[in-house]
């Protein structure tokens, strides 16, 4: 073995000088995979539910309800028809990704609001809605909730959103 130093000279300074390029090498990485970095509006998943309401509304015994169509920037994220017992749900967000849901089923309004809004809701007071009586439920959670039985049919419209926004939307149901 020669007994010359290498060629490199090891120091302190020079292993820092090596951290210092490492570093920025490493903070560019960095800055350019966040700059060209594309990221999806929502990770949800939009479903289109007018295929499922026309096959639903052909199963059901019971008039199901849906709004012909969505308000701009909304979008539906879950449509379902359970023909026995007969349910029917059908999920959106709105154009500020709040949640409302539509529950149509045959059980008590009283199960419906311990299922889909909380076992402690807290009944509210009536609102007029198209010349029909709702009945309105709050939870601790910040979830509001319309529910009208008729017929022995429960529709409930549970959501995130604002009052005043269920009441448009139960407004567009047909």
């Amino acid at each position: 073995m020669s007994e010359q130093a290498g060629r490199y000279q090891r120091s302190v300074a020079g292993m820092v000088g090596a951290m210092l390029v490492l570093l920025a090498v490493v903070a560019a990485f960095v800055i350019l995979r966040e700059v060209n970095r594309t990221q999806p509006e929502s990770s949800v998943r939009t479903v289109q539910y007018q295929q499922t309401l026309g096959y639903a509304r052909e199963q059901a015994d019971f008039p199901l309800v849906a709004p012909d169509t969505l308000p701009d920037g909304w979008r539906a994220t879950s449509v379902e028809f359970v023909p026995e017992p007969g349910r029917w749900h059908l999920g959106v967000l709105t154009d500020e990704d709040r949640y409302v849901g539509l529950e149509q089923s045959r059980r008590s309004v009283d199960k419906m609001v311990e299922t889909y809004v909380d076992p402690e809701a807290v009944r509210g007071r009536e609102v007029q809605v198209g010349g029909e009586a709702w009945r309105t439920w709050t939870d601790a959670g910040g979830d509001t909730a319309l529910a009208r039985v008729e017929d022995d049919l429960t529709t409930l419209v549970v959501g995130t959103a604002e009052l005043d926004v269920l009441v448009d939307f139960v407004e567009s149901l047909r």
